[in-house]
């Protein structure tokens, strides 16, 4: 534990690897009381995204935040980087340490992912938190149609051989002059430090196969998500949280969830809400996490 004043105690945030599912995933790891709540980053994202939230949650939690296959300071060996395999990683995650049941929270990109998880693997999950996310088949396509205003770079990364020969070596200059610029709406919540961190990791040899991997997966997994919607179904509680993204994520989750979900907006703030205003997100995940651990 690292004390910052006499009346204000901050868990300290450690780093780990597990060796699960064939691969070597890195997770960032702080508390040790409560209910384990697991985070799950986007794109152009790590663990890293969550680093402001962590240690509001350990307060009373037991948080981890990991980096996907593919990402950040896991392994990248060769492979199909799908929704599926990073599920399956965080399933055999949750057992190799174990952790479950969780309280499991994904954003942007990793939304199919901890989607899977939940309805796959419900022993695996005590609610599910979705901010800023979408799902393939409920209209995250549109995302990649940039004839209705989606994101270029979504065609970019899904394209084979055009990531490593466009973004890969400018990692610092997309990152740092686009990708949160663009999105951000709170002035000096990435900073500097952040993006070298982001670059650094997507820089590694392969550093882009599982941002890749992802984007490739959401363009064809649509029909098999609808159908894990409608069986097994999404059996636990389910909180969303917009930001940037406005009503996208609860008009999205509303169609996967068979009943009633829990929606906070996020008002000022751009898409990356983890960074932007985590003690807002914090009294939302909380309020949430809690209110289903009372019960």
């Amino acid at each position: 534990m690292t004390t910052t004043s006499a009346s204000l105690t901050v868990p300290e945030i450690t780093h780990h690897r597990a060796h699960v599912n064939g691969t070597t995933l890195h997770y960032a790891a702080a508390g040790t009381t409560g209910s384990p709540v697991l985070l799950v980053h986007g794109f152009p994202e790590t663990w890293r995204a969550f680093r402001k939230l962590i240690p509001l949650l350990a307060a009373s939690h037991r948080v981890l935040a990991v980096d996907l296959r593919g990402f950040g300071d896991s392994d990248t060996a060769p492979g199909d980087y799908d929704s599926k395999l990073a599920a399956e990683d965080l399933h055999q995650l949750i057992a190799y340490l174990g952790l479950g049941p969780v309280h499991l929270t994904g954003q942007d990109i990793s939304g199919a992912t901890v989607f899977r998880l939940a309805v796959t693997h419900p022993e695996d999950v005590l609610s599910l938190t979705a901010i800023e996310t979408g799902l393939a088949g409920f209209g995250v396509e549109r995302l990649a149609d940039v004839t209705r205003g989606g994101a270029w770079y979504i065609g970019v990364l899904v394209a084979p051989g055009i990531p490593e020969m466009l973004l890969a070596g400018h990692e610092r200059e997309f990152f740092g002059q686009y990708a949160f610029p663009s999105m951000t709406a709170v002035a000096g919540a990435v900073t500097d430090a952040d993006i070298d961190d982001f670059a650094r990791t997507y820089a590694r040899p392969d550093g882009w196969r599982g941002a890749t991997g992802l984007y490739r997966s959401m363009l064809r997994e649509g029909p098999e998500l609808k159908a894990l919607a409608e069986s097994p179904g999404l059996a636990v509680p389910v909180l969303t949280v917009g930001a940037g993204g406005g009503s996208f994520t609860a008009a999205t989750m509303s169609q996967a969830a068979p009943s009633g979900i829990s929606s906070v907006q996020l008002d000022g703030v751009g898409h990356y809400a983890a960074m932007e205003a985590p003690e807002e997100l914090a009294r939302a995940v909380l309020g949430f996490v809690d209110g289903i651990d009372a019960a």
